[in-house]
């Protein structure tokens, strides 16, 4: 969820500045760095720095100041996080390895999700693959986003694993960002779409093997995607 108020502006402000090096490691300010660059109450400013230490992209000393931590200490699987890091000049590397992450975890999700799911989240799961197919015949951009998004969500939910379920933000993260920054092909790949159905399918008669391979087609299909459209220059900021 995003943060609101002004404390969020300033958050998200000072985040964006991280992700693009603007700010860099071990750099430090001080609440009145803050309140002076965004124009706001020091309450603000330490509610704003509070909110940053949690997502651990800054430490915050008496005495010493806030200072910017590595990327390396940042939870990069934070929503904000990758955002911020998606909206960089550094987006390549984010989507590469949120493209590597889907095809390490999403398959094995999958065959769990064979033989934990329930059968209303069976159901769930082919309403979501149908309205995939629904929204990509219908050129509805928004729609297959939308439609993705969910079918991802249950499908890692379903897995029974909670750690597994957590990345669900991650990927709906990637699909989104993926269509405001217009990284999406010009034509849908029709396979990985329907391939949401293959999945749906399996899960549904609780053949897990069938599932991960299936779901191992899509996430391949997307990170051939992205590679090609970083090597076609997609990602340059404009």
């Amino acid at each position: 969820m995003e943060l609101q108020g002004l404390h969020g502006q300033v958050v998200d402000r000072i985040g964006r500045s991280l992700a693009s090096g603007e700010l860099r490691a071990g750099e430090v300010l001080r609440l009145e760095d803050v309140q002076e660059r965004f124009g706001v109450s020091r309450t603000v400013a330490r509610e704003a720095v509070r909110v940053l230490e949690s997502k651990r992209v800054v430490t915050s000393r008496p005495r010493v100041g806030v200072t910017v931590r590595p990327m390396s200490a940042w939870n990069l699987y934070d929503p904000q996080v990758i955002r911020w890091r998606l909206t960089s000049p550094g987006r390549a590397v984010q989507l590469r390895e949120l493209a590597e992450l889907r095809v390490a975890v999403e398959p094995a999700a999958a065959a769990l999700a064979a033989v934990h799911a329930d059968p209303d989240v069976r159901r769930r799961l082919i309403a979501h693959a149908q309205a995939l197919l629904s929204a990509a015949g219908g050129g509805d951009v928004k729609g297959l986003v939308a439609a993705d998004a969910a079918f991802h969500r249950v499908l890692l939910t379903a897995s029974g694993n909670g750690m597994f379920a957590q990345l669900a933000e991650v990927t709906e993260e990637l699909l989104v960002a993926r269509r405001d920054l217009l990284l999406l092909p010009e034509q849908l790949d029709t396979a990985a779409v329907r391939g949401h159905l293959d999945v749906a399918e399996a899960v549904a008669a609780g053949h897990g093997a069938e599932a991960a391979q299936a779901l191992r087609s899509i996430v391949e299909s997307a990170r051939t995607e992205v590679e090609n459209l970083l090597e076609g220059g997609a990602c340059a900021l404009t």
